[in-house]
């Protein structure tokens, strides 16, 4: 096996971590091309074999299909069964997903591919239009397709709150009517 295989293992799950953050709003999955090339750039990449990890930081863009993911740092594990099989992605350092006019921010991302979860941490934001939801996490089941938005912070266990109360807030825009059908 040679060491350009986990580069491209990376580029696959760097692609499924941008797909999958941006399908908290369902309907943008179902148009999306995941065989579509995946294109990345960072100001640094390492490949580290005996961890079976790939670090990619500073100012780590990757794009698929119209979907971006940009982040100060990402980190992807894997393990060498024969293959290349991608366990776990982690980026961090104002991660920012967008996709048209859609956008998911979030201190912190994490996709446990095993357990067909995501996780995103800190200052979550989600972004459609003018439609907007904040909260302290937001859990994407892949498996179920449900998404929740709390009020969870990052760094406490579970029933932990954010410092501004840990409530999940968010503006809806309403379809304006004419001022007879009011």
């Amino acid at each position: 096996m040679t060491r350009h295989f986990p580069l491209i293992a990376f580029c696959l799950s760097a692609a499924a971590l941008t797909l999958s953050v941006t399908g908290a709003q369902a309907q943008t999955l179902a148009n999306h091309n995941s065989n579509a090339p995946v294109n990345f750039a960072a100001d640094r990449i390492e490949v580290q074999d005996r961890a079976d990890r790939v670090v990619v930081s500073g100012n780590v863009v990757v794009d698929q299909a119209g979907l971006t993911l940009r982040a100060a740092r990402m980190t992807v594990a894997y393990r060498q069964v024969g293959s290349i099989e991608i366990d776990r992605i982690d980026a961090s350092g104002s991660v920012v997903v967008t996709r048209g006019n859609e956008t998911a921010r979030g201190n912190v991302a994490i996709y446990d591919l095993n357990r067909r979860l995501i996780t995103m941490l800190g200052n979550v934001q989600l972004v459609q239009g003018s439609n907007r939801l904040s909260g302290g996490r937001l859990l994407i089941d892949l498996a179920s397709g449900r998404s929740t938005v709390d009020g969870r912070s990052a760094g406490g266990p579970p029933g932990s709150v954010t410092g501004s109360g840990g409530r999940v807030s968010g503006t809806f825009t309403v379809p304006q009517r004419p001022a007879a059908n009011r």
